[in-house]
Parts: C-alpha cells; sequence; structure tokens
C-alpha cells in the first residue's frame, strides 16, 4: 500500500437548484493483487459507515452507478453517508490495457482487495450496493469480514458457480457472439436489446468501443469462474447483515431456466429464479426481497426513483435516517390517495395497499420477515 495517487476532481453533472457541484477524490493503492481505483465523495459522518459500491462487468462505477446517485431524491442519502465507489482493475476511465498474459484477480481476490481500500481511509464499517459481478463481490467480502458489513443491497446477485449446462451454453454463445455482445446479453434483457432504446444504444456505444475492452473481457472471464458462494440458511455461511436483493421483472436470461422448470418459454426470468434462490438460503429475519416492474436488467439505471424510496426505507430499517423526509414519488402518491379518500374511504384503503405493493417500498422499522414486494 506504499504506492498511493492521489487526484482532485468534479463530477460532471446537472446541478440541482441552489446545489454546488459535489468534491471527489480519486485514489489508487496497491494491493496483494494489483492497484485498485476508487472514488470518495462526501465527507466520514460520526457513527456511519460509508456506502460503498462496485458496478458490474462492462461498466464501471459512473456508468453502473451515476443515474442512481444522481437522483434528485437520492440527494438526501448522500448528505447523510459519505460514499465509495470502486472499480474494477483496468475499468477505471483512462485504465491502460493490461499487457498479454497478465493474470487477472479472481472474484475471490478482488474482494479481498476491499480491506485495503478501508485501511487507506480508515474506514471500519461499510453498506455494500453491488450489481452483478460487484454484488458478488460484495457478498464474498461480507461473508470474510461480517463485522465491517452493517448491510447490503445486491442487484442482480448470482451466489452459484457455472454449471456444465451454463459452461456449455456459454460456449456456444462465444462461438457465434462477441464480448461486447455476451456483456450486453448479461446486463439487459433480450426484449431490451431488441428494442434498442436510447438506453440500449447509449451503453451498447460504450462497451462495444470501450477502450480497454480486453481489460473488460478479463473481468468477464472471472466472473464466469466464480465459485459458488455455499449460502446455507441457519449454517455457518451466511451473510449476517441486513441484506436488500433487487432484481428487475424483465431481467436477463429468460430462456432455458424457464423452460426446464416450468414447462413454459420465458415465464419467470432465470434472474428473478436465482434471487428466489438465493432469498431462500438467507436469513429470514434480516433479508428482503425486491422484484421492481418495469426495470428491465438494470434498476438502478432505469428505475432510480424507486430503488432510491427501497434503499431509504432499508436504511430506516437498520436507525438511519429516521426522522428522513418522504421521498416525491411517496408524496405523489400519499396526495393521489388522501383526494380518493375524500370520495370513498374503503376504496381508499383498498387502493393504498396496491400502491404500496406497486411501489416497492420496505417497512421503515427493523428487519422482521422476508418481503417479496413487486413495484
Amino acid at each position: 500500500m506504499a504506492e498511493l495517487q492521489e487526484v482532485q476532481i468534479t463530477e460532471e453533472k446537472p446541478l440541482l437548484p441552489g446545489q454546488t457541484p459535489e468534491a471527489a477524490k480519486t485514489h489508487s493503492v496497491e494491493t496483494p493483487y494489483g492497484s485498485v481505483t476508487f472514488t470518495v465523495y462526501g465527507t466520514p459522518k460520526p457513527k456511519r459507515p460509508a456506502i460503498l459500491t462496485y458496478h458490474d462487468v462492462g461498466l464501471n462505477y459512473k456508468s453502473c452507478f451515476q443515474p442512481l446517485f444522481q437522483f434528485e431524491d437520492m440527494q438526501e442519502i448522500i448528505q447523510n453517508f459519505v460514499r465509495v465507489h470502486v472499480d474494477a482493475p483496468g475499468m477505471e476511465e483512462g485504465a491502460p490495457v493490461f499487457p498479454l498474459g497478465y493474470q487477472y484477480p479472481s472474484l475471490d481476490q478482488l474482494a479481498d482487495m476491499i480491506p485495503c481500500v478501508l485501511q487507506y481511509l480508515n474506514f471500519s464499517t461499510i453498506i455494500g450496493v453491488g450489481v452483478g459481478a460487484g454484488a458478488y463481490i460484495l457478498a464474498r467480502y461480507a461473508l470474510n469480514h461480517p463485522d465491517t458489513v452493517e448491510g447490503l443491497v445486491l442487484i442482480n446477485i448470482d451466489p452459484n458457480a457455472k454449471g456444465w449446462m451454463d459452461w456449455a451454453a456459454h460456449k456456444l454463445t462465444g462461438l457465434t457472439s462477441s464480448i461486447p455482445e455476451m456483456i450486453l446479453g448479461h446486463l439487459f434483457s433480450q426484449e431490451e436489446l431488441s428494442g434498442n432504446s436510447e438506453l440500449i444504444q447509449k451503453y451498447r456505444n460504450i462497451i462495444t468501443h470501450a477502450p480497454n475492452l480486453d481489460n473488460i473481457e478479463l473481468y468477464w472471464n472471472s466472473y464466469n469462474n466464480r465459485r459458488d458462494l455455499n449460502f446455507e440458511r441457519g449454517g455457518d455461511i451466511t451473510l449476517r447483515c441486513p441484506v436488500m436483493l433487487v432484481v428487475g421483472d424483465q431481467a436477463p436470461h429468460e430462456d432455458a431456466v424457464g423452460d426446464q422448470l416450468w414447462g413454459t418459454k420465458n415465464l419467470i426470468p432465470a434472474s428473478c429464479l436465482l434471487q428466489v434462490e438465493c432469498n431462500s438460503k438467507l436469513d429470514p429475519t434480516q433479508t428482503s426481497f425486491l422484484k421492481m416492474a418495469d426495470s428491465g436488467g438494470q434498476p438502478q439505471l432505469t428505475q432510480p426513483g424507486k430503488l432510491t424510496e427501497a434503499f431509504k426505507y432499508f436504511l430506516q430499517g437498520m436507525g438511519y435516517m429516521a426522522s428522513s423526509c418522504m421521498t416525491r414519488l411517496s408524496r405523489s402518491r400519499t396526495a393521489s390517495l388522501t383526494s380518493a379518500a375524500s370520495v370513498d374511504g374503503n376504496r381508499s384503503r383498498s387502493r393504498t395497499l396496491s400502491q404500496s405493493s406497486e411501489s416497492g417500498t420496505l417497512s421503515s422499522g427493523p428487519p422482521g420477515h422476508t418481503m417479496e414486494v413487486s413495484c
């Protein structure tokens, strides 16, 4: 950890009225498995953990998390927590391409880099927010260092190693698809890719023309060679902190899994089934399961408002931000439902329950049981 680089930068984003640019510091530290770069926003708050994020394959912290953390209602959260955005090695902006034959760290080794980050920053605990490969890395870190993790938000986590059928499908896909196409298929559903929305065009361009595409392929290979996390409810291998599992209802890979289990094509996305399986292996008193409607494969990109609202309730359930104001989404629903109440009280109550389910909100009390909600 002797080698250290520090750069003062300012985040590029549209400012809200009366808001000043948020200063950020980017650091690089040496670890036993190579250098890792991370960016810090804000200052540490007394008796509060840092929010630490880890991105998915094909992305970096900006392309994975900026839409979420720039969302207006998220500003109240980030004012209350310092946040650390970790870039996987070689994924940071301007990263040089690794030399031919470079041995990229495994996902387990990427998780083992995080203590070096926290040691340098002198942070004792975190709330982790990870997507895909990043969710796996944070879960592995939490298993190895449970005393330093106060909570986890795991989006699209796959806790399982690839089975032989997965390997066969991966090899066949590799014969006919390029690396960018395979990664896009990992991030987004086929429906999203076929629709070719502005969002899809943006991320297809980012990945296809990435100057560090060779590095991205190395991260992709490490993800596909991950080990099984071996979660066991009530056993020694489990997450011991509050966990919110998040998946979009149109998550990628709606194919063979639905066919094999249900005999119906595209009935249930494989990613949803993975979240349900993961949910079943974790402590039901500590785990919430959030399935988000109309969010595609990347809820933090397509539904930042709903995810912000769920995240705020999650934090409140952990005892933070108890006096937090409602989000604009909640306020608009409350106003609508209050108006409806003057017409029909019974119908209003029915709609309140329906709207609560649709919003995906979580109880602001302490985690008491597993919740499966759609929003």
